[in-house]
């Protein structure tokens, strides 16, 4: 029994240290190539590897172009973020499927296919000003009874609805919703209020989730996803019957 115990003990400590499987060569390249440029600050090759548009933390418009990710790269890459890929080794890079290729814990992703970086979550001492700013210069265009929030979280079109979700100071979320031609200004149709988070993955994905009596309200963000997976999607149920599915993109 002893030694039953003892190859059970090797066993789960073995599994509990199984090393993630070694990059192939190409995958290796596509780091060692972002590595490089990232050493000589190299912002017009860069700007070749970056899929566009290049999402920032809302309300920061995203980068959408070689021109635009030129102009801002200080404000995304600060010395700090430059300096944490500039000088990783490739095995603090990990390949988790479709997903692509993270640094650590998935400050950064690249495309596993064409080497692209994909998604940048870092957010500098610039980006923080700017956020704040822009931050205080929509609370002014927003509906009174909107106003009060603790962090904006994104704004959002479906074929019907134009969607807000807010993070509020007890920590939970509010959605709030027009018709898809109205704006923010204007008095919502719907407000919903304790919202409840879940994070999916360490790619970014999350769902958050309101109650209205016998409705389900069930956004699904997909910051990570492959090509044909929606950005953003609203899913209602009635009585856990699903009763719309309305695919959105996300607007700045």
């Amino acid at each position: 029994m002893k030694f039953k115990f003892l190859a059970l003990l090797i066993c789960i400590t073995s599994i509990g240290f199984t090393q993630s499987k070694p990059l192939d060569t190409q995958k290796n390249a596509h780091i060692n190539t972002i590595i490089s440029l990232f050493k000589t600050k190299n912002t017009d090759q860069l700007a070749k590897l970056i899929n566009y548009p290049l999402e920032r933390t809302y309300p920061i418009p995203s980068i959408k172009s070689e021109a635009d990710f030129k102009l801002r790269f200080s404000e995304v890459f600060d010395d700090t973020l430059v300096a944490l890929i500039a000088n990783s080794t490739l095995d603090q890079w990990e390949e988790i499927g479709w997903r692509g290729l993270m640094l650590d814990d998935g400050i950064i992703w690249i495309d596993s296919a064409n080497g692209k970086i994909k998604t940048v979550n870092h957010q500098s001492e610039l980006e923080k000003k700017k956020r704040a700013a822009l931050i205080a210069e929509e609370k002014e265009n927003l509906h009174n009874s909107l106003k009060t929030f603790e962090n904006p979280i994104f704004k959002l079109k479906t074929k019907n609805y134009l969607i807000r979700i807010d993070q509020l100071a007890n920590h939970t979320y509010r959605y709030a919703s027009w018709k898809v031609t109205e704006n923010q200004a204007s008095k919502p149709d719907l407000i919903l209020n304790d919202g409840d988070y879940e994070f999916q993955g360490n790619g970014g994905n999350y769902a958050i989730t309101f109650i209205n009596g016998i409705y389900t309200y069930n956004i699904y963000r997909n910051s990570i996803s492959k090509d044909d997976v929606p950005e953003v999607t609203l899913e209602v149920l009635k009585n856990d019957q699903v009763v719309l599915t309305e695919h959105g993109k996300l607007i700045d």
